[in-house]
């Protein structure tokens, strides 16, 4: 479906679902197309005198700015970096640019900047450029951030959904939902006998560790954010022409995210990651991939959740706890803007 004249931008836009998508292929990716974007990737990657490069950029815009487990800084920082991560690079150097709304506590942009410098020791990276600008009143929401990445791919490292082999085994790295769930939950006044958190972490020590375990046998990885695991299954499950089935009983959740999600009417498998990956790769080399990923504390809920198929191309589907399958989607429209 092609975009009308009279169309407008709309926040399902920026879900990072079916409009995202959308979005993206008849805008941006049509405008710009070349042999590297339309790979799709979570980074670029360029070739370099001496090798290659991974080359990633993001923008965040979360609403509140501080939250339990992280704030924006620290999503800014690790968002990039994890991008980097999940395409097999090593983070190198990031930028960060701020867009800072006139009246914004000179604390607060601390606050945030001290978060960033404590995500990238704890990445490994440095911030190394930026830029600075001031808006008026009423012309953003207190503070957004861009950052871009840097990193480097050893050689003949080469990760891609178009590498995704019928009988795959797919793997997660924990609990699903946690981050959007915290969001929402800061956003509308919600409270839980067990506090929620966000999961917002760096994940090129875990993004390595996988990498030593399976070597070749690492097809892809993803990190689940905007449109959470559902989203992300499909935009793999498209992009590999495969088929792909998860069951609903492998699939680790909280406890109180399930609740949440059944008290508000949300399905969990849309909420936002800040701090988990997705895994696809040879079925001979996932026991030593989770094996590695559960070694360090970031991945000690690495579980499979599910296989690639050789039917239902371009299809993810949900084998659910009473033996029945259904089709799970890409997010449609916009159930929390925001998250990141």
């Amino acid at each position: 479906m092609k975009y009308g004249v009279d169309e407008l931008v709309i926040l399902g836009h920026g879900s990072g679902g079916t409009l995202t998508n959308q979005l993206i292929r008849e805008v941006f990716q049509e405008a710009f197309a070349n042999p590297v974007l339309d790979e799709m990737l979570d980074a670029a990657v360029l070739q370099a005198p001496g090798g290659r490069i991974a080359f990633t950029t993001d923008s965040f815009v979360v609403d509140p700015i501080f939250f339990p487990g992280g704030d924006i800084g620290t999503i800014a920082v690790c968002g990039t970096v994890n991008d980097l991560a999940v395409s097999g690079a090593e983070p190198l150097y990031l930028s960060a640019g701020f867009i800072i709304e006139e009246g914004l506590p000179i604390a607060d942009l601390q606050r945030i900047v001290q978060s960033m410098r404590e995500a990238a020791r704890a990445a490994g990276v440095h911030v190394v450029t930026g830029d600075t600008k001031v808006v008026g009143r009423g012309s953003a929401d207190k503070v957004f951030i861009n950052t871009a990445g840097i990193g480097v791919l050893p050689e003949g490292r080469s990760l891609s959904p178009r590498r995704v082999e019928i009988g795959d085994a797919v793997l997660i790295s924990g609990t699903m939902g946690d981050h959007g769930l915290t969001i929402l939950a800061q956003r509308e006044g919600l409270s839980f006998s067990t506090p929620v958190e966000s999961d917002c972490a760096p994940l090129n020590r875990i993004a390595k560790a996988i990498m030593d375990a399976g070597g070749d046998g690492v097809r892809c990885m993803r990190d689940p954010t905007r449109g959470g695991l559902a989203t992300t299954l499909n935009e793999l499950a498209l992009q590999s022409n495969k088929g792909i089935l998860i069951r609903e009983e492998s699939i680790p959740l909280r406890r109180e995210v399930v609740a949440a999600c059944e008290m508000l009417g949300l399905d969990p498998l849309y909420l936002a990651n800040e701090g988990k990956l997705i895994v696809i790769a040879a079925p001979q080399a996932a026991d030593g991939i989770l094996q590695a990923m559960r070694s360090l504390p970031e991945g000690k809920g690495s579980v499979q959740i599910g296989r690639v198929l050789a039917e239902d191309a371009g299809l993810v589907l949900l084998e659910t706890e009473l033996g029945t399958t259904r089709i799970i989607g890409m997010l449609e429209g916009e159930p929390l803007p925001r998250i990141c």
